[in-house]
């Protein structure tokens, strides 16, 4: 199965780093690599709404390649560190960044991420066409 990798030009330097993709177009789907909320200069904020803000803005970059919005989202996967602590924070930005349809979701505690400081990591599968 043919597969197009995604790399938006402000994620560029992330696949050279990682040895990844921001995400791959394959099958009708965009599987997108997790993304949590570091700035544009790779600092992690540590006011939790704009962590949450830039992880999603990061996917829309990426849909973005493949001519999506976040519209086109149909699954996503979210682990939080601390989540009793910013739950409803995050809850009120997927609000705003989301629509109707909603896509599924799980949403996953976990000890650390990668990222020191990261408070989530998303990760997404869009759909090309529904």
């Amino acid at each position: 199965m043919p597969k197009k990798p995604l790399i938006p030009p402000t994620l560029s330097a992330r696949p050279d780093q990682l040895a990844i993709s921001p995400g791959i177009l394959s099958g009708g789907h965009v599987f997108l690599t997790g993304m949590t909320g570091s700035a544009a200069d790779g600092t992690m904020p540590q006011d939790a709404e704009a962590q949450f803000r830039s992880a999603f803005g990061k996917i829309a970059e990426v849909l973005a390649e493949a001519d999506l919005t976040l519209d086109a989202v149909v699954e996503m996967t979210t682990y939080h560190v601390g989540m009793e602590d910013h739950f409803e924070v995050f809850d009120q930005v997927r609000l705003d960044v989301l629509s109707a349809p909603y896509p599924a979701w799980t949403a996953v505690e976990v000890v650390g991420l990668r990222r020191k400081g990261a408070l989530v990591e998303i990760r997404a599968i869009a759909a090309v066409e529904c």
